[in-house]
């Protein structure tokens, strides 16, 4: 695996985490949103949202850190606890589908999810309901996908969440989504961590913590969360059409 790594491929994994540090720290979100469509084109559907996972869990904790006063710890526990539930569920998912399939299948929620953000007004709800559909759709997008953003969004949008709340309280459960990702893929034998690319998880890492983190705080305070949300839906809809593309190139026998 390490011979077939490119210091091109080093470079663009690099800069997508760093890119999703400073889009999480400025909006509450962006490591998944840029980081997952990357390296699922460098790395395959299953390493690379492994990896996605790792990398969130981490950027999360690091984050969560600076942000914690604005964190809303009972909206965490109403979503946290069916997280395992559709984790479960989307690592049977990963280790049933074909990996061509599984890139359609990555390509096209992308997709929908963001286009589900993007078009349709949610009615305001409120109370335990929602935020288990919510917490349990996050979970599985999250180890399916690497992203689970746009199901947080969705939430949002319709208990009329506040951004700095909610950016902030984001990131123990993108943290504790990435975290209990990594266990039942692992766990269930469907991402084996064996497969991981030590040199490209050192690079991430520096890239991450010395850079995106360090970049980020004054950053954020010079760009809107608005902007660093519409700069995240951007980069991920090239991803997922160039995942989604790709996928169905190699079903069909033209890639």
């Amino acid at each position: 695996m390490l011979a077939e790594i490119a210091p091109q491929l080093l470079l663009v994994a690099a800069a997508s985490v760093i890119l999703g540090t400073v889009l999480q720290r400025v909006s509450g979100m962006g490591v998944g949103l840029v980081v997952s469509p990357t390296l699922v084109l460098l790395l395959g559907p299953v390493t690379g949202v492994l990896l996605t996972n790792l990398t969130t869990t981490v950027s999360a904790t690091l984050i969560a850190i600076t942000l914690r006063r604005d964190i809303d710890w009972r909206r965490y526990r109403r979503l946290a606890p069916l997280i395992v539930v559709g984790s479960v569920l989307g690592a049977l998912l990963v280790r049933a589908v074909d990996r061509s399939w599984l890139e359609v299948v990555i390509g096209t929620l992308l997709l929908a999810t963001l286009a589900t953000t993007a078009l349709v007004r949610m009615p305001p709800v409120s109370g335990p309901i929602p935020a288990a559909v919510a917490g349990t759709a996050g979970g599985f997008l999250n180890t399916a996908v690497g992203v689970a953003a746009p199901a947080m969004l969705i939430y949002a949008h319709a208990t009329n969440w506040t951004q700095r709340s909610f950016a902030a309280t984001l990131q123990p459960i993108f943290g504790t989504m990435g975290a209990v990702s990594v266990i039942t893929k692992v766990g269930l034998g469907a991402a084996p961590i064996t497969d991981l690319p030590p040199l490209i998880v050192i690079a991430l890492v520096v890239a991450m913590v010395p850079v995106g983190i360090t970049l980020g705080g004054p950053i954020s305070r010079r760009v809107s969360a608005e902007t660093g949300r519409r700069l995240a839906v951007v980069v991920v809809t090239a991803g997922a059409l160039t995942t989604l593309g790709r996928g169905v190139g190699h079903l069909t026998g033209v890639l």
